[in-house]
């Protein structure tokens, strides 16, 4: 069979995964006609380079498991790349010239360890965040030619924000506190000088967070572009670090709102989230003018100004693929080979629910319902789902299923409260707003209630999981991907970034409140599971590891309970086309034999 011939015979679902995409490029700032951007066009995702003066683009990459982790430095003289191994994403960076040649350590002196935070200096100077079991977070400084440099570490966790322009502070957000989903922030001078502190978790009564959103990009310019959430959700504010002047920003958007530099400092890229779809603004800094960018309905899921005032942005939409925009109209990076299909539309519903309204996300297959129906659960879990492009749940609409993705307790876009409710009965309180979703969908003659599929990867996977065992009687079925199913191993084995989150969300350590963690792990109660399981895992994945997997699917064999498991060669998550198809393809062939008909 030719070519043509075998992609017209593919499913279209097959199709949205093989179609080449690519992310919103990166430019170098002092030089923004070289741009770094990741595609999957072949086959696997990795970093490519474009050199936008003569329109070549070249693959920087080429690892059996993908990249896409990279970074240009400001004089776009090279490409820093991260190399793990098979997606454990325990590594070191590497560096490349951008027009090509050979790879070389780009922090020599410095072991591998997880990332947390680069930033690159106009003169070479990089500022590394690292990661360790054995020493927690560390900052350091590696100038061209010299040993590395430790200038900050603590057991909590903590990462490198921005470099200032003239390369002399760095921001670090940190978790000094204990709190892993409020970060606190610290502004450095490369030899470790402390310069100012911002950290709006200290009366203890409010948790809030700061986010580094960065410097300005003016030389002699100290103001720090900040998100915080002083009024419930994220909204920018500048902090001049040498007078400590906090300038408000009070935008009167509804939504989360954060933003970035226009490369000449006079205006800020403002980027609206606001119930699951996203907009952009332009802040005048000096008229305080808010100017609507145009986009098209959908979300907005990058964006940058360039130099010429002209914004780049990557738009999708549930039913239609990803694109790179440009608002001169044009699309700026337009992939040879294959178009991904259009898929369906999303329609919101709102549902009241225990803790307040919960929005879900629903696509309907052709035909009348009651449809067999795939609850497809985001992981996270502070993230949330959008009106954004998908091929898995486009893979389903297109079998016959209708999906719902629900935004439970613990999403993000919907305020500080929703995010911050997830806590101490972690997994319990999303699986109540689930339920509420689940029993509208039903009442409201969308879901087949015998046929009913509970499915999710990373968090969205433990939830599954725990909701296979606490709701046995709810559902039909269960797809668990990359999931927690043993919390209590789970919490020996992760990386020490996800310990201190689960700390947060817990309230303790394990030894603190080991009944927390019992209560929410899926293996307490994997013996009152009734439907058919299926689970796929990474056998590297430092998230969701998998000796935890193993002690959970133990449990299920030791008693006949129906189920199978596909082990890969990655980490949370792969970057082969290939292997992800296979992955979907599993899961349809799973459905289609165990669901009732």
């Amino acid at each position: 069979m030719s070519d043509a011939a075998a992609a017209q015979a593919m499913p279209d679902w097959e199709k949205r995964f093989r179609a080449p995409r690519v992310s919103l490029p990166d430019w170098a700032e002092d030089a923004p006609d070289r741009s770094l951007f990741v595609s999957n066009a072949t086959g696997t995702y990795e970093l490519y380079a474009w050199d936008r003066t003569t329109g070549v683009q070249r693959q920087v990459t080429d690892r059996p498991n993908g990249t896409t982790d990279g970074v240009l430095s400001p004089d776009g003289a090279w490409i820093w790349w991260f190399s793990d191994t098979d997606g454990d994403e325990f590594g070191v960076w590497m560096r490349q010239p951008f027009h090509g040649g050979e790879d070389e350590p780009a922090t020599p002196g410095l072991e591998a360890s997880y990332p947390a935070g680069l930033a690159i200096g106009r003169d070479g100077t990089a500022v590394v965040g690292r990661s360790t079991d054995d020493d927690g977070s560390t900052v350091h400084v590696v100038r061209p030619g010299g040993a590395p440099a430790e200038i900050y570490r603590h057991r909590e966790s903590a990462g490198v924000g921005d470099l200032s322009r003239d390369g002399t502070l760095v921001a670090v957000e940190h978790t000094e506190h204990g709190d892993a989903m409020h970060s606190a922030l610290r502004i450095l001078t490369l030899d470790g000088t402390v310069v100012a502190e911002l950290d709006d978790t200290k009366d203890g009564t409010v948790e809030l967070g700061l986010d580094v959103l960065g410097f300005a990009p003016v030389d002699g310019d100290t103001r720090l572009l900040v998100g915080h959430q002083r009024r419930g959700r994220w909204e920018p504010m500048l902090w001049d670090v040498a007078s400590g002047l906090e300038t408000d920003l009070d935008l009167g958007l509804p939504g989360d709102v954060s933003a970035e530099w226009y490369p000449d400092g006079s205006a800020l890229l403002i980027a609206h989230s606001f119930e699951a779809r996203s907009e952009l603004w332009r802040y005048d800094l000096r008229s305080r003018e808010l100017t609507r960018v145009e986009t098209p309905r959908g979300t907005v899921s990058g964006a940058t100004a360039r130099p010429d005032g002209t914004v780049e942005y990557l738009w999708s939409s549930a039913a239609r693929a990803s694109e790179v925009r440009s608002t001169t109209g044009a699309v700026v990076l337009d992939p040879p080979g294959m178009k991904a299909p259009v898929s369906v539309a999303v329609e919101d519903a709102w549902v009241d629910g225990p803790g307040g309204r919960v929005h879900a996300l629903v696509q309907r297959p052709e035909g009348e319902g009651p449809f067999p129906t795939v609850f497809e659960i985001h992981g996270g879990p502070t993230w949330h789902d959008s009106d954004a492009f998908a091929a898995g749940p486009a893979a389903w609409v297109d079998n016959g299923y209708a999906v719902v993705r629900v935004n439970y307790r613990g999403s993000t876009g919907y305020g500080r409260e929703w995010t911050d409710a997830l806590k101490h009965r972690v997994g319990l309180i999303e699986l109540e707003d689930i339920a509420a979703v689940r029993e509208w969908a039903v009442a409201s003659g969308l879901a087949d209630p015998a046929r009913l599929v509970l499915a999710g990867g990373s968090w969205g996977g433990y939830l599954t999981l725990l909701g296979l065992g606490t709701q046995p009687g709810a559902w039909a079925l269960g797809l668990a991907a990359v999931p927690v199913a043993d919390y209590v191993t789970a919490y020996h084995d992760e990386m020490e970034a996800l310990k201190a989150m689960d700390r947060t969300l817990l309230g303790g350590t394990l030894e603190e409140v080991p009944e927390r963690f019992e209560a929410s792990s899926p293996l307490t109660y994997v013996d009152a599971v009734r439907a058919p399981v299926y689970i796929s895992a990474g056998v590297n994945d430092p998230r969701c590891p998998i000796r935890q997997i193993d002690n959970y699917v133990d449990r299920l064999a030791a008693r006949g309970a129906v189920h199978e498991v596909y082990r890969y060669d990655a980490g949370h998550g792969s970057l082969v086309v290939e292997e992800r198809i296979k992955q979907v393809r599993l899961e349809l062939d799973f459905a289609e034999r165990h669901l009732p008909r």
